[in-house]
């Protein structure tokens, strides 16, 4: 199982939101290539990475910080927010990014979906399905849609989707755990890997998400909880991959 330390970039800094309110923003960092260089340093083997003004707008707008991100650390990195266009998915290619997440386009627009499929793997790409109450947000968490979170995963899965983030928003940045059950629900209903995401709080956490023992679990993400020191990511990251 893969830990995937985040980090939400924000006007250009490393910040953390709670249940996705822009209003509610913390800063950790002025760097956010420290950052990354110091999960790298732990130990971490992949970054999850959110241009949240990208997610409010649709546009890239933390190129600069990404692209230092890619220059200082050797892991893969995976990046979503506000990624809508085939032109968007292959400049973030080009810039080293080496898994994409679509999320508001997977509701929006499925055809670009099956199009990035196509055109770049399945390996390249990957769904973040963010829910409330079993129901699908959009547009950085800002509107519910009307699909439900199951439905989302099985046409996803259609057209030949291999892996989706799921992030549970009522639990995001809350440090209450994870939402298993709806974790185990999507694993029972599909064949599709999930990653999970949302209200980590604790190296009990990881140690319950690794006991179910469920092969389609590649991994979890963890922020605000490896931020305010609540859990410690070395540690995290030899309990996920068995090396105590």
């Amino acid at each position: 199982m893969i830990i995937f330390p985040a980090i939400d970039i924000k006007n250009g800094k490393c910040v953390r939101l709670e249940q996705g309110d822009f209003n509610k923003e913390k800063v950790f960092s002025e760097n956010p290539a420290d950052v990354a260089k110091n999960f790298e340093k732990l130990g971490a083997k992949y970054i999850h990475l959110v241009d949240l003004d990208g997610a409010l707008d649709g546009k890239l707008k933390n190129k600069e910080v990404i692209s230092e991100i890619r220059k200082v650390v050797k892991i893969p990195l995976e990046l979503g927010g506000g990624i809508r266009s085939i032109e968007r998915i292959e400049e973030l290619i080009n810039l080293g990014i080496n898994r994409v997440i679509l999320g508001t386009a997977a509701v929006k627009n499925p055809k670009l979906v099956e199009e990035a499929i196509k055109r770049f793997g399945s390996d390249k790409i990957v769904i973040g399905i963010d829910a409330k109450k079993d129901m699908v947000a959009i547009k950085g968490w800002v509107e519910i849609s009307k699909i439900k979170t199951l439905d989302l995963v099985n046409k996803m899965e259609k057209i030949g989707v291999k892996t989706i983030i799921y992030t549970d928003i009522a639990k995001d940045g809350m440090l209450e755990g994870v939402n298993i059950e709806e974790i185990i629900k999507i694993t029972e209903s599909s064949s599709i890997n999930v990653v999970a995401s949302g209200g980590v709080s604790s190296i009990e956490d990881i140690k319950e998400l690794k006991e179910l023992n469920n092969p389609q679990i590649e991994g979890v993400i963890t922020g605000k909880a490896i931020y305010e020191k609540r859990l410690d990511l070395k540690e995290a990251i030899e309990e996920a991959e068995d090396r105590k």
